[in-house]
């Protein structure tokens, strides 16, 4: 099940909507022209842990404004996603995606305006038993 977003307890998703981290030394714009797209959690041991709602965009859908050089590279397991948080408040902004490396997911949470946390039925995507690690037989 996917869920699709265009609004947030009323708050509209813009077609062109900032994201930030919480100390502002980084700041994003993101292309959203259908809104939230594929809401979602994930159980993998990293996003188990940070427990941020994620939504996805293509990599050419971020626009950095400022303090791209404020991000720092956390890789784990395989060395395949790329998750990013800001050095300075330790925020996690964006990853690019294992399951899918031409998408960048998102933390919803950083979006100017948006409480995540108003999201009802979010689904939880199984990183634990990730589709890439399957073998085919």
């Amino acid at each position: 099940m996917s869920i699709n977003l265009t609004q947030v307890d009323g708050v509209m998703i813009k077609v062109k909507h900032k994201l930030t981290c919480h100390c502002g030394a980084v700041e994003m714009e993101l292309t959203l022209p259908k809104g939230l797209v594929d809401v979602r959690r994930c159980d993998c041991s990293l996003c188990r842990r940070r427990g941020a709602i994620a939504a996805s965009v293509s990599l050419d859908e971020i626009e950095f404004i400022q303090g791209e050089q404020a991000l720092t590279l956390y890789q784990f397991n395989t060395n395949t996603a790329k998750h990013y948080f800001c050095r300075h408040c330790g925020i996690y902004t964006h990853h690019q995606r294992r399951s899918n490396p031409t998408q960048f997911g998102f933390n919803v949470a950083c979006l100017e305006g948006i409480n995540p946390l108003t999201i009802q039925q979010i689904p939880t995507y199984d990183g634990v038993n990730h589709p890439v690690d399957r073998s085919e037989t």
